[in-house]
């Protein structure tokens, strides 16, 4: 007759729980082939909407983030403007990369230069960052100059 492995008292050999302290004594057996069910992951983007999601990847230094998330997740994969939206955000901190470490850099390795090009390159990419915010608040395709057509061929791509 065996004993509970937690308190010694005895227990039967169908016993799965201790009558005295109530500690499991053995693990009940799964049918051979069955893989024990793992609960479903929530999903992260379930109270997302596209429009929100489309706004988020035009945040100015941190809208890279959002878009990124967009193009990766399941959810939003046929969504075609949210994924035009999500490229043309990345598009555009692209562009805010290249004035800040490739433009500022050269501007300021000038002798006696001290014209603020940087400063002036990174204002009409900030106010195309918002205007896009609000065209995206509305639900409209609108594609900038370059980079629109970039992220248009990008987000038919599948």
């Amino acid at each position: 007759m065996p004993y509970c492995t937690r308190c010694g008292h005895q227990a039967k050999d169908s016993d799965v729980f201790c009558a005295n302290c109530g500690a499991r004594q053995r693990e009940t057996e799964l049918p051979r082939n069955t893989a024990p069910q793992m609960p479903p992951v929530p999903d992260p983007f379930a109270g997302l909407s596209p429009r929100t999601a489309a706004i988020l990847c035009y945040v100015p230094a941190i809208g890279w983030i959002a878009a990124i998330m967009v193009l990766a997740a399941r959810k939003f994969k046929d969504d075609r403007l949210l994924r035009f939206h999500a490229f043309q955000g990345l598009y555009l901190f692209a562009a805010w990369l290249v004035v800040d470490w490739v433009i500022g850099p050269i501007s300021r390795a000038e002798p006696g230069h001290h014209f603020p090009i940087e400063t002036i390159l990174h204002g009409p990419i900030f106010f195309a960052a918002i205007f896009m915010m609000v065209k995206a608040s509305h639900g409209e395709p609108y594609a900038l100059p370059i980079i629109g057509e970039l992220a248009q061929r990008s987000a038919t791509e599948q």
